[in-house]
């Protein structure tokens, strides 16, 4: 009974601590073995997480548009006749933003107010913020309310590849120059019938005549070169247009007429609404 009584509690002492052990190495088993694999699929999760971030850092969203703010003051019964215009143009115009045809037309009534242009009634417009995938020009019969053409137009070289980004006045600088323009005479050039554009606002275009930025035809806004490579190709600031729509374009804007280049970043003294909307009401869209 002594020995009975004193292995009790010498057992007893035992197999708790072997109990004890037991449990302990189950536990230790069974954290190692949860442990790891937390700690690895948090891993996992954090590489993933990287990698996207990563990856959506190399892809540039190319084709999200630059905001273009609507102009202030203008005069509600001139920001309705727009939005009548750009109504009448139907599904050619759909791609042209209002806020831009906007700016064009109120450019467009001001410069026909300060004798600026004289082809009344046909306005040009040119979104350079669309990639050049796109039929990003316009040439619009503001009377009749009508789309005369639509075409895809180049942008410099030096302004950007899919999309234009960055815009110069500057000689030799290949890049797009944003704003007004004034259509001038035509000629036979290299890339035959061209037509010269005076550029309207100091500083930022006005050098469009001495850096030779003409409306001409170019084989790569053509039909082929758009199918083989997705895009237009580049020109050296000139709005370079498709060669089996050059010659209509150019007879349609005429001489004398109002195109409007648009991007971002534009500014343009001609952007006076006040004035737009006493031309408006004295002559409508004339």
């Amino acid at each position: 009974m002594c020995v009975g009584k004193g292995r009790g509690p010498l057992w007893q002492l035992v197999a708790g601590v072997l109990v004890s052990l037991g449990l302990s190495a189950c536990h230790a088993s069974a954290t190692e073995t949860k442990s790891p694999s937390a700690s690895a699929i948090s891993r996992e999760a954090a590489s993933d997480s990287s990698r996207a971030a990563v990856a959506a850092a190399a892809v540039p969203d190319s084709l999200h548009l630059t905001p273009v703010a609507p102009l202030i003051d203008v005069p509600g019964s001139l920001r309705q006749a727009v939005r009548t215009l750009h109504g009448q143009l139907g599904p050619a115009a759909a791609d042209l933003r209002p806020e831009v045809l906007e700016r064009a037309c109120v450019g467009y009534l001001a410069l026909r107010r300060a004798g600026k242009i004289s082809q009344s009634g046909v306005l040009a417009v040119a979104d350079m913020d669309l990639p050049s995938s796109e039929k990003r020009f316009w040439v619009l019969d503001l009377r009749n309310g009508a789309v005369l053409h639509r075409s895809h137009v180049a942008h410099g070289r030096g302004s950007g590849k899919l999309r234009a980004r960055r815009f110069s006045n500057v000689v030799k600088s290949a890049c797009t120059a944003l704003g007004f323009y004034r259509t001038q005479d035509t000629y036979g050039g290299k890339h035959g019938l061209s037509r010269r554009l005076r550029g309207l606002d100091a500083g930022q275009n006005d050098n469009a005549l001495r850096r030779y930025v003409v409306l001409h035809a170019a084989d790569y806004v053509s039909k082929q070169h758009l199918q083989r490579h997705g895009q237009a190709g580049y020109s050296r600031g000139c709005p370079a247009l498709p060669p089996d729509q050059y010659r209509g374009i150019i007879r349609a804007v005429g001489e004398g007429g109002c195109l409007y280049i648009s991007g971002p970043g534009v500014e343009s003294e001609w952007l006076n609404a006040t004035s737009a909307a006493q031309q408006l009401a004295a002559q409508g869209w004339r």
